[in-house]
């Protein structure tokens, strides 16, 4: 085997009807992860979202009791540009997300909730690729989700929720992680990518005061050169890159 054909990502598992995304704020999804998911609610299958903020602190200039209403508004409509209708909030505070029991709690009570068979999340470690740091929110709510996978299943763990009507869900099969730098599986662009780039655009308020740049053409270039850097690992197709953790 050529150290090419090792290199080349496998595709994505299709055998499933049920997807949950489960991040930090607002637009970590559509940086990446939203032509995959426009072309699994083109096939018919349920994504749901999950944040563990409103994205309050994002924005400098704006305070976090403007902020956050505006950006919750911004990724609604964004998620409904790639068929997600359901999109859900934990109300824990912008920049300062914690990892611990309370996260996974909460992402565990989604997941009963939901009972998806794919988690979707963030880039869970210290840096993206060794370039860059990552941020705490999104390093604490990938590891949690991560973990919450398997306390989901697990009636002695969080026993409250079960209490609540959340009874265990032990049907999560993959967890796949978005933005890492060893990704192993991928999904064809192609089909979302359009989409994906009028779904960041939903969160324009966020980019203008991001990039200098016209707003399309900061979104189109950012997404599109992702999509084809990815694709040279896959087959040449634009594509989306997940880490996957089967369970």
């Amino acid at each position: 085997m050529t150290e090419a054909t090792k290199d080349q990502l496998e595709p994505m598992p299709d055998d499933w009807q049920r997807a949950l995304a489960v991040v930090a704020h607002p637009d970590d999804l559509e940086y990446g992860c939203s032509a995959a998911i426009a072309a699994w609610t083109d096939a018919g299958r349920e994504v749901t979202y999950v944040l563990a903020t409103r994205g309050e602190a994002g924005i400098d200039t704006l305070e976090p009791s403007r902020c956050g209403p505006l950006r919750e508004r911004e990724q609604r409509a964004s998620a409904a540009v790639v068929g997600v209708s359901e999109v859900e909030f934990l109300d824990h505070k912008d920049g300062v997300v914690e990892y611990g029991t309370a996260l996974r709690r909460d992402i565990a009570a989604a997941i009963r909730r939901h009972r998806p068979e794919l988690v979707i999340t963030l880039n869970h470690r210290d840096t993206w690729g060794g370039v860059a740091w990552n941020t705490p929110d999104h390093v604490a709510v990938g590891r949690a989700t991560l973990d919450a996978a398997g306390d989901a299943g697990n009636r002695w763990i969080f026993p409250e929720l079960a209490d609540q009507g959340l009874e265990p869900w032990n049907g999560v099969r993959w967890v796949a992680v978005a933005g890492s730098a060893t990704p192993t599986h991928a999904v064809d662009a192609t089909p979302g990518l359009e989409r994906a780039v009028r779904s960041l655009l939903e969160h324009r308020t966020y980019i203008e005061v991001l990039t200098d740049q016209d707003p399309e053409t900061y979104v189109r270039g950012f997404l599109t050169g992702y999509a084809q850097t990815t694709g040279e690992r896959f087959g040449g197709k634009p594509a989306v890159a997940f880490e996957l953790f089967s369970r």
